[in-house]
């Protein structure tokens, strides 16, 4: 089975709040809620994938000594397995808005139920709910 590397983070606000991205229509799990991130390339570093990964979905810019490692899930899906690293970042330069088609919304760990999620994201929940 395939392992597809993909990077996460959970940008979290002064107030706490962790910013959720909706997969838009037209990809898989259109409509569930995750971490923004994605693929790593070939070559790439986690870190240098969510820089340039932020940089893309959300005009954000951020830098690796901002991205504190904190958590991964680990997950197979029928045709592959799933890798996430998931960071933690509080520092950045812009503000977060959707560049490709997804929409945005500022959640608290503790209403995360409301906004359905992939099942590689959902192990993440409990423990930025601990963490925050």
């Amino acid at each position: 089975m395939k392992v597809l590397l993909v990077a996460a983070v959970a940008l979290i606000d002064k107030d706490g709040r962790v910013l959720l991205a909706q997969r838009p229509e037209g990809k898989s799990l259109a409509g569930l809620w995750e971490f923004p991130g994605g693929k790593v390339e070939p070559g790439e570093t986690p870190e240098a994938a969510l820089i340039r990964e932020l940089h893309e979905e959300l005009g954000i810019n951020t830098w690796s000594s901002c991205l504190a490692p904190l958590t991964f899930a680990s997950h197979s899906y029928d045709d592959f397995h799933l890798l996430m690293p998931l960071f933690a970042c509080r520092k950045w330069e812009g503000i977060p808005h959707p560049r490709e088609g997804q929409v945005l919304a500022w959640a608290h760990p503790r209403d995360f139920g409301n906004y359905p999620m992939p099942p590689a994201d959902l192990p993440l929940v409990p423990i930025l709910r601990d963490w925050l």
